[in-house]
């Protein structure tokens, strides 16, 4: 093998390392590429990719359960550098965000590069194979019902509010409120305060007052 030879050889090797070692420290230490993930999706505010169960496959993860929440997903789909991926785990730390790109800022200045949150149309559908979502229609056919509202420790307001609510069965207080009370048949107990509160004008300030002070009256008497 002549000089010629052996020179060249040893460029290519030098390339061959160096390639190798610009691209292990653009990933390993860098980590300057893009990772790509399905996340939960809110179907009631967003278009989502739907994700359906198959019923033909016996396969764990594509079989139905005949569970909804089981058989079918809605997700969106987020790509974000995986630098900026912060090293955490969201079912045990509530904080940990991983796929939230920050805001821009500025006019024409964005906070982050390579960072998206990518819903359903008719081209992404395409692409990962299902069907999107409608949020009206989502809504129509699935209400949202009021929740119950826990009060925290030490929240007062909240508390004297919730102390003030009238329970469904508690007939004064819904009347004191002013909500029509409903007597059931054979209610007579109901029935008799029902008649009181007609017989007696809300307007007058004293009508109240006085039938209590006539009852107090007679009972003494």
């Amino acid at each position: 093998m002549d000089k010629k030879n052996k020179i060249l050889l040893w460029v290519l090797a030098l390339l061959i390392i160096a390639s190798v070692g610009a691209t292990y420290w653009r990933i390993m230490i860098k980590k300057d590429y893009v990772i790509e993930a399905q996340i939960d999706c809110d179907p009631y505010e967003e278009k989502c990719f739907v994700w359906e169960c198959d019923p033909d496959s016996t396969e764990e993860g594509e079989a139905c359960t005949g569970d909804e929440e089981n058989d079918i997903w809605y997700f969106a789909v987020a790509r974000r550098n995986a630098a900026n991926i912060p090293l955490c785990d969201p079912e045990t730390d509530e904080s940990c965000d991983p796929w939230t790109c920050v805001e821009p800022y500025g006019d024409g200045i964005w906070g982050e590069k390579d960072c998206e949150k990518i819903l359903c149309d008719e081209v992404t559908k395409e692409e990962q194979g299902v069907e999107c979502n409608d949020p009206i229609q989502y809504t129509i056919d699935n209400p949202i019902e009021d929740e119950e509202v826990e009060c925290e420790e030490g929240d007062e307001e909240c508390l004297a509010v919730e102390e003030s609510a009238c329970e469904e069965d508690d007939e004064e207080c819904l009347a004191a409120e002013g909500e029509e009370v409903v007597c059931e048949d054979g209610d007579e107990e109901c029935l008799a305060e029902e008649e009181e509160l007609i017989e007696c004008d809300p307007e007058i300030e004293d009508c109240l007052s006085d039938e209590t002070f006539l009852d107090e009256g007679e009972i003494e008497e």
